[in-house]
């Protein structure tokens, strides 16, 4: 991907995500403060609807020009994903809904070829039977986009993870993956939002369209990694099933977490709360910035450790 293009990206992003939040503020469209926010300024839940136009904007262009960069049916699950957390920023869908949508959307890429069909030798299991793989990768889309939905707390901190998935993904590739260019795309799509993420006055959030958009995006990396086509680099002796769940570690973790500590207050794992990891570093008063750096470091640290030793 040449420099231009990667500054169009940016530029693309920050021109949509600067209109869509003067139009919002102009119609006093602001994500609304309760006793669950973090934030206490007006702010816009608009980031997702920034990268999605983005990256459409680009996949138009390319696709009627006839450069097929990347396969663009991909934008069908994506996108059902997208409006699906549109409505729900907007309407508070119900989370039963949601499920029975993102469900839909997991058999969606299974049609396509995004299926676990293999445990690489996790609980001595390799090759499982169709109907069970069909079901085991349901699930695992639904903790995926889930966890990373639940992440979406303080500024920066979903957009950092998935930043970190695309670019680790790529790298332990021993060649460019199918999914280089959306990967591109969608990052430098995310880079404005650290500007409006980190403001002091009307801040932009990526809202649950943003956050299950990039959530399904994460999980076709994943579903891509244990495929059959992703080889590791010269020199990684991994294990698919491992490095996957180590690639999203701390989603992964802050979600069993709030799960258990829901149950065992005999509470839905569904209803929001402030129990997540980064609710609590935030309240032992350290800052949005430097609890997103500790979690990313630690996250990072634990796949490095999987990975060098």
């Amino acid at each position: 991907m040449n420099y231009p293009l990667i500054i169009l990206i940016v530029l693309i992003s920050f021109v949509l995500n600067t209109l869509l939040t003067l139009w919002f503020r102009k119609h006093k469209k602001f994500d609304a403060i309760n006793h669950r926010s973090i934030h206490k300024s007006k702010a816009t839940k608009t980031g997702g609807i920034g990268i999605f136009l983005t990256l459409l904007i680009l996949s138009t262009y390319y696709y009627l020009t006839g450069f097929e960069i990347f396969d663009f049916t991909l934008i069908i699950p994506l996108g059902i994903m997208f409006f699906v957390g549109v409505y729900d920023d907007f309407y508070n869908a119900d989370f039963k809904l949601k499920f029975f949508l993102q469900i839909i959307v997991a058999k969606i890429l299974i049609d396509m070829g995004f299926v676990i069909d293999d445990f690489h030798g996790v609980f001595g299991l390799n090759e499982i039977s169709r109907l069970s793989s069909q079901l085991f990768t349901v699930f695992v889309f639904l903790v995926i986009v889930n966890s990373i939905n639940f992440i979406d707390g303080i500024d920066g901190l979903a957009i950092t993870e998935a930043i970190k998935v695309i670019l680790l993904v790529e790298f332990c590739s021993s060649e460019s993956t199918p999914l280089l260019y959306i990967g591109m795309i969608i990052l430098f799509s995310l880079l404005p939002l650290y500007y409006f993420n980190f403001k002091k006055e009307n801040k932009v959030f990526l809202g649950d369209a943003g956050s299950l958009f990039l959530g399904s995006f994460i999980s076709i990396l994943v579903f891509y990694v244990l495929g059959s086509d992703y080889k590791f680099r010269p020199g990684f002796e991994l294990n698919k099933a491992v490095f996957s769940i180590v690639l999203i570690i701390y989603p992964l973790f802050d979600l069993l977490r709030v799960f258990m500590k829901r149950l065992s207050n005999k509470k839905s794992p569904f209803l929001p709360d402030q129990n997540h990891t980064h609710h609590l570093l935030i309240n032992k008063g350290i800052s949005h910035f430097y609890s997103l750096l500790i979690i990313e470091s630690s996250s990072l640290l634990v796949f490095l450790l999987y990975l060098f030793t």
